[in-house]
């Protein structure tokens, strides 16, 4: 039977993915814009221009070849809703339901797991309180390797309900400690400073990076690209791994993007200013990947 979700790989082409345009989750709601200030918004969203920008990158995911879900909530859920990847990870065995951090998501966790439902994918597990873990703290290194972000949206507990959860599948939660950073009120992700290209390089914010996990990456044999750090607020960092090579970046960061494409990849663009920097997620953020295709073991290749 032909899969229809799973891949424990970040860079295998992305073949099904779910969005939220903005519209559906508030960003047209006069009430949920004005809470822009107290979600950490750099300015209160503009709900036409980041329509345009959404549609450009469900336009982008498409001709890359992935089947793009947009996936619309019974009710508003908020401004953040619209970074879709947080509130659950994809497992070849299913999905599993996180907690976010950030109390005012919570409430996205049930919506996850109704598209699941609604797209037939079994939910393998929940993390619970006082467990708390967000996707955007979760990348997949190779198909047996998650790395979890320890921050202040992901903490122990759930980083350890998780391991328990993938154990069985033979997955290893390998825990990564972040920086304080601008402090608990600002979202800094793993993947804020740390982007899979391919299965063996990473773009990474260097100046952001614990030296321990620097020094792992390299006994591992993985080359880290780093970002340039004047486009650091434009979400530099934050790209999208599409699959054989292609890597789909915000236009905002051309120096970073001529580096990526100097190592060889095929950078795709789309303009991230409202979608993206005003509410400081990019590309992984916006998207929640459901099938991603690995490479077959050896022993199963024709």
């Amino acid at each position: 039977m032909k899969r229809h979700f799973g891949g424990h790989l970040l860079t295998g082409r992305l073949r099904r993915v779910v969005v939220a345009d903005p519209e559906s989750v508030g960003w047209a709601d006069p009430g949920l814009v004005g809470q822009w200030q107290s979600l950490g918004y750099l300015h209160a969203p503009d709900v036409a221009i980041a329509a345009r920008q959404h549609a450009a990158l469900r336009d982008e995911l498409k001709r890359a070849g992935a089947e793009v879900i947009v996936a619309k909530p019974k009710m508003a859920l908020g401004l953040d809703a619209v970074y879709v990847r947080d509130p659950s990870i994809v497992t070849r065995a299913g999905a599993i339901l996180l907690n976010p951090g950030k109390p005012n998501r919570v409430a996205e966790v049930d919506w996850h797991e109704q598209f699941y439902r609604d797209l037939d994918v079994p939910i393998l597990g929940r993390v619970e309180a006082p467990g708390s873990a967000e996707a955007g703290d979760l990348a997949w290194l190779d198909s047996s390797t998650l790395l979890a972000g320890r921050s202040y949206r992901t903490n122990q507990a759930g980083i350890e309900q998780l391991a328990e959860l993938l154990f069985p599948l033979g997955v290893r939660v390998h825990v990564v400690p972040l920086p304080h950073g601008d402090g608990p009120d600002v979202c800094l992700h793993l993947m804020s400073i740390l982007s899979p290209l391919d299965e063996t390089r990473l773009l990474v914010d260097m100046r952001w990076m614990a030296v321990e996990t620097l020094e792992e990456f390299a006994a591992s044999g993985l080359t880290c690209i780093p970002i340039v750090e004047s486009e650091r607020e434009s979400l530099a960092c934050n790209v999208l791994a599409l699959g054989e090579g292609r890597v789909l970046a915000f236009a905002e960061n051309p120096l970073t993007n001529a580096r990526i494409a100097a190592a060889g990849f095929d950078v795709r663009t789309v303009e991230g200013s409202e979608i993206g920097a005003n509410g400081t997620g990019g590309p992984t953020c916006l998207t929640r990947p459901i099938l991603c295709e690995e490479p077959l073991p050896a022993s199963q290749e024709s």
